[in-house]
């Protein structure tokens, strides 16, 4: 029943997908990349958009057979009935609307920026049913995969060489560039990127629609629909029972949290964990510690993020560097809190251990005259460079936090203990342990 379902999704969503393109088409601005060849030659040919899809579809997925060779399996045999559905679809579509006529330019973009929302909602679909790609998504992956090449490259290289083909032909045949125009930019752009959003707006709907958390059938859109549940996890008996072995410390840049932590932790004979979760998550991701350290709490712009990752949602083997970092750390924090008795510092760690009753969590903030001084002592700053630095580590901290958790950063709600490091470290230290040592009293009776 399951699987009935999802491919009834697909076909949906593949529709969707079809009356995207068409609308892109008909406002006259150009048309999507991966239909721009097909567009070209149906404005000099005597065949239709869909007829020249199909047909391109079937050479996309011939390259594939090429390339993969032993690789290629029987269930990529299913892209070519998808392909000629898609092209009909397309087609169809393209009578339906009849309608759209565009009278200026404005009204041409309204139609571009419609159908990018249309496309970009069914390629969603598309991935939410998860039971099959188109030969285009399909043949990126069939190329990276062989040649061990970074998926969103790969993607962008091949909507590009798309395009540029595209305007070759229309030169080549129409001495004029004829139906790949500012519209194609724009829809490559805008496509995966909506799609994204969606993703992450309708997190939801695996659960509806399949009655669980969605499984990894696609890395981008797990770390997007999964998120939440992945760090759900129930908490186990012991976790009820036990006092609080575990401290998880959130803090402003220049409070002088890692100090404070550290020594908190040598205090009580715990292990302090910081820049050893780098080492351990560059370990799992495969990534240096130094790529891992550039990317980690250091979210410059929500938006701009889901742009610049928005070829990710079509892979089904790698997703985006910074959601895998966040995933990974996650892992890694939750592994080291069941080892108990340990400092974490940062990277979210209230929220991943928000379930445990056996995790303290704090958040350590200070006056900015307080920090900034701390940073033009510490890091030989100027008082102003002090300021923006301060500033700018504290807006990449929340943005990232915002993004990933959906709460607020340093809101008080989401810890059970908020201080201010400009009383002193020892005080702050002997809070946190007398607020210790009353948790666990309070487990124990």
């Amino acid at each position: 029943m399951e699987k009935l379902k999802r491919y009834i999704i697909f076909l949906i969503g593949l529709f969707i997908n079809s009356l995207g393109v068409s609308l892109i088409t008909k406002a006259n601005l150009g048309t999507s990349p991966i239909s721009s060849i097909p567009y070209v030659l149906s404005l000099n040919f005597p065949f239709t958009l869909g007829q020249f899809t199909i047909a391109f579809s079937l050479l996309l997925i011939l390259i594939q057979l090429i390339i993969l060779r032993r690789s290629f399996k029987a269930e990529h045999l299913l892209q070519i009935p998808i392909s000629i559905l898609f092209g009909y679809f397309i087609d169809l579509t393209m009578v339906m609307l009849f309608f759209v006529e565009p009278q200026n330019y404005l009204s041409s973009v309204i139609y571009l920026l419609i159908g990018c929302l249309i496309l970009g909602f069914g390629v969603y679909t598309e991935v939410l049913a998860n039971v099959a790609m188109l030969p285009g998504e399909s043949f990126v992956r069939a190329v990276s995969s062989t040649w061990k090449t970074e998926f969103g490259s790969t993607k962008v290289a091949f909507d590009v060489s798309l395009t540029v083909i595209a305007a070759v032909l229309s030169l080549l045949f129409a001495h004029r560039l004829d139906g790949v125009r500012e519209g194609t930019i724009i829809a490559a752009l805008l496509v995966g990127f909506i799609a994204r959003l969606f993703g992450r707006w309708l997190s939801f709907l695996p659960s509806l629609l399949f009655g669980f958390p969605e499984s990894r059938q696609n890395q981008a859109m797990r770390v997007l629909s999964e998120r939440q549940d992945q760090t759900s996890q129930p908490p186990s008996e012991n976790q009820d029972s036990a006092p609080h072995t575990v401290i998880v410390i959130g803090r402003q840049y220049g409070s002088g949290g890692h100090d404070i932590g550290k020594a908190l932790a040598e205090k009580l004979g715990f292990d302090f964990y910081d820049n050893e979760i780098i080492q351990m998550t560059a370990g799992s991701t495969g990534y240096t510690p130094q790529f891992v350290k550039d990317r980690e709490e250091n979210m410059t712009n929500s938006l701009l993020y889901d742009l610049v990752s928005q070829m990710y949602i079509y892979s089904d083997t790698r997703e985006a560097p910074r959601d895998a970092i966040f995933e990974s750390e996650g892992k890694v924090i939750r592994e080291l809190a069941e080892k108990g008795n340990c400092v974490i510092l940062g990277r979210c760690a209230d929220y991943f251990l928000r379930d445990r009753k056996d995790c303290l969590k704090v958040y350590l903030h200070a006056p900015e005259d307080y920090r900034i001084k701390r940073i033009m002592k510490n890091e030989n700053l100027s008082e102003e460079d002090a300021r923006q630095k301060i500033r700018k580590m504290d807006r990449r901290r929340s943005d990232n936090y915002h993004y990933y958790t959906k709460r607020v950063w340093g809101h008080s709600g989401n810890y059970d203990l908020t201080l201010d490091t400009g009383i002193g470290a020892e005080a702050v230290q002997e809070i946190i342990c007398h607020m210790m040592t009353q948790v666990s009293k309070s487990h124990a009776d």
